[in-house]
């Protein structure tokens, strides 16, 4: 029996314009982006459809409009039911909204919250990450903790994105000295990315405090269909361990990879992208050649 996934994108994916098509083209999306408004408290809509790439890129910014674009996209499907689902980090947040674990409201408190949160983690501690291609996952972590060990700085492998792609998180030092030494053994590309800190990484421990308590305090449902979180990587149904595995992601990697192979391993034959870009169409494509991909954005 083929099973249906839907996934959703995270940070990274925006662009100006995002969403606005939605807005001017459905009833149900426009309440939507007035209601996000007013929870947020400035007027994110307006950013999103205007807004320059510099302003879309403020973390405070970027993940709930990443959100919106995302839960409005899924929303306007007519008969989207899903047998599993499942978000690349931030995107876990609009999953979790799709299996009816969280409420449209609770969920974007949940990400305005993770976002400040990390940017003040960020700024506490000057940190970054790099992408790192065409090198074994296990030659990378053993890479990692090598460069961990003898500097003392933080290098942790965060985002494995599909084979041959690998993001790595820590201090900028750490990370310096890990992109030679990945370089010399073999790595096609090990790239500084631009972005605002070292998320998943231990750096975030600081910012792990804050959205706990935001999340120990919000109602969690019971889920319609599982949900394969990033930390763990196979299928999560029970309320409590959904919260806690949220919590740990923001210190713990994201494992796509591992994900995407425990729902095609669980029956998943068709992944539907609900969110901008096509990011993860592509990374499902190459971690697992026959699956069908499709998006609405």
């Amino acid at each position: 029996m083929s099973k249906h996934a839907y996934i959703f994108p995270g940070q990274g994916s925006q662009f100006s314009g995002m969403g606005k098509a939605l807005y001017e083209s459905n009833e149900k999306a426009k309440a939507l982006f007035e209601q996000a408004n007013d929870i947020l408290g400035f007027n994110i809509s307006e950013i999103m459809f205007t807004g320059t790439d510099a302003e879309l890129k403020q973390t405070n910014v970027t993940q709930p409009a990443v959100f919106l674009h995302s839960v409005i996209a899924y929303n306007t499907l007519e008969n989207a039911i899903p047998d599993m689902v499942a978000g690349h980090s931030l995107g876990e947040f609009s999953a979790l909204v799709a299996n009816g674990v969280l409420s449209f409201e609770d969920a974007l408190k949940l990400v305005s919250i993770r976002a400040q949160a990390m940017q003040k983690a960020c700024e506490l501690t000057p940190s970054v990450m790099a992408a790192v291609l065409a090198l074994d996952d296990a030659r990378v972590e053993e890479i990692c903790a090598e460069v961990q060990n003898e500097t003392k700085e933080v290098v942790v492998a965060a985002n494995y994105n599909c084979p041959g792609q690998l993001v790595i998180s820590g201090s900028i030092r750490g990370i310096d000295v890990a992109c030679e030494r990945l370089k010399a053994a073999g790595a096609k590309r090990a790239l500084v990315l631009p972005v605002g800190g070292a998320f998943h990484s231990p750096l975030m421990a600081p910012a792990r405090e804050e959205l706990a308590a935001a999340i120990e305090a919000t109602t969690f449902n019971t889920p319609a269909c599982p949900v394969y979180q990033n930390v763990v990587a196979r299928a999560v149904s029970d309320a409590a361990a959904i919260k806690q595995n949220l919590i740990s992601q923001l210190t713990g990697a994201v494992r796509w990879t591992q994900s995407v192979q425990a729902m095609v391993a669980d029956g998943a034959t068709h992944f539907t992208e609900a969110g901008p870009g096509k990011v993860l169409q592509g990374l499902v494509a190459k971690i697992e050649k026959t699956a069908v991909t499709d998006g609405v954005s």
